[in-house]
């Protein structure tokens, strides 16, 4: 857990493309009916980069290419995305459409193919349309950068844009780190359907930058769910300019903790915000667990509770049963003594002592019917403490995802 005052960082209006040296576009391109469906985020320089990739054994051709990419060194100029197409189980020809996909961009650009990330999203099992891509990377290079078109053009079943952004100092220079997701159904990292690209113009060393991406992944983007599933696709990708002309950050800088706290920030939001708009979800629903042997412990009891069906579902119908909380608690992997459980709700405490407390069920439900819901377990077993983020389940989800493909 990276604990630090926020005093020295502050969060600004922007996105991922606020940075300095860094612009984003998105256009229709025909995937989808009317909506935007193929963005790129580009780099004025080459950027130190790092990424994280899905867990699933099935992983898509875009994310292979990218695994390409950073293989061949660790910067990049651009990261080209589409959504409607997740161009998963597609094949050799999945596969080479994705490779076209980043010497398409990188002609673009008039750089090596090497320096381009590729990503997709959308329907599983379907071959993208490549003319329409063709021309799309077409559009893109007479098409201005414009604040938030990138972000609409990720978008599959999400209801609103995702993106975030803060500013500090390192030395006497301005750093900004700024992030754009996606992500709605599919949710359970490590990592599910979701994208998420964050960029800055700090200076940063590439071996620091990737072990910094990878503890930040663990305690946001891994700590949200939504449904349980995981998928093809999904990839956080980080890139770091150097337009802030800082010194270049290392694990041993005095304000290596300052950026990483930053870097922090930007992912958490981001997480959040993936797990507020899941499908049919009408509440955010946070774990907050202190006390638990060790930090991994806590994380493994929050994440859950906000993924237990029926903890969500009792939240969505506003009832204040706490033996959905317990049960979820209960058949995790993390040291429990039940005598020692609390659990609190809006303030209140349910349970205690491996028995029920005495609590307003009005004041429960009155706060139940907000729109951002936190369960607090104590557990008295060590130091440790995790959270995690996820929603309600809905009628909504199953109308959403019975018809995904219709």
């Amino acid at each position: 857990m990276i604990q630090l005052s926020q005093e020295y960082i502050t969060k600004v209006t922007g996105g991922v493309s606020s940075p300095k040296g860094f612009e984003a576009k998105g256009v229709h391109c025909g995937l989808r009916y009317s909506k935007k469906d193929l963005g790129v985020i580009i780099s004025e320089t080459p950027a130190t980069s790092a990424a994280v990739y899905t867990q699933s054994h099935f992983q898509a051709a875009p994310i292979k290419v990218t695994q390409d990419s950073l293989k061949q060194g660790s910067e990049l100029k651009a990261v080209i995305v589409n959504s409607a197409i997740a161009n998963a189980c597609t094949g050799e020809q999945g596969l080479e459409d994705a490779y076209n996909m980043r010497a398409d961009c990188a002609e673009l650009l008039n750089v090596d193919p090497e320096l381009v990330a590729v990503s997709s999203t959308g329907v599983i099992g379907e071959h993208l349309d490549m003319e329409k891509i063709q021309a799309g990377i077409k559009l893109l290079k007479d098409t201005p950068a414009g604040f938030g078109d990138f972000e609409e053009a990720i978008l599959t079943t999400d209801t609103v844009m995702k993106q975030t952004c803060y500013e500090l100092t390192i030395g006497d220079k301005k750093v900004t780190i700024g992030g754009a997701a996606k992500g709605s159904g599919m949710i359970h990292p490590n990592m599910a359907t979701m994208l998420g690209f964050v960029t800055t113009d700090a200076a940063v060393e590439e071996k620091a930058l990737h072990n910094a991406l990878r503890e930040i992944t663990d305690v946001s983007f891994n700590q949200i769910t939504v449904d349980g599933e995981t998928s093809t696709n999904d990839m956080v990708l980080v890139m770091a300019n150097g337009c802030a002309e800082n010194e270049c950050l290392t694990e041993a800088h005095d304000e290596w903790p300052l950026f990483k706290k930053g870097l922090l920030l930007v992912c958490e939001d981001l997480a959040k915000d993936i797990a507020r708009d899941g499908e049919g979800a009408t509440k955010l629903i946070e774990a907050q667990v202190k006390g638990a042997k060790n930090d991994l412990e806590a994380n493994v009891i929050a994440k859950k509770i906000v993924g237990s069906s029926l903890v969500k579902t009792a939240v969505y119908g506003t009832d204040a049963n706490w033996g959905r909380i317990i049960g979820a608690i209960g058949h995790s992997t993390a040291s429990v003594t039940a005598e020692q459980v609390e659990v609190f709700l809006g303030g209140q405490c349910l349970f205690k002592n491996n028995e029920p407390q005495p609590f307003s069920e009005t004041k429960a439900k009155e706060y139940l019917s907000g729109d951002e819901i936190t369960i607090v377990v104590r557990l008295c077993e060590g130091e440790g403490n995790g959270r995690a983020w996820g929603c309600d389940l809905t009628y909504d989800y199953i109308k959403i995802n019975a018809s995904y493909r219709t």
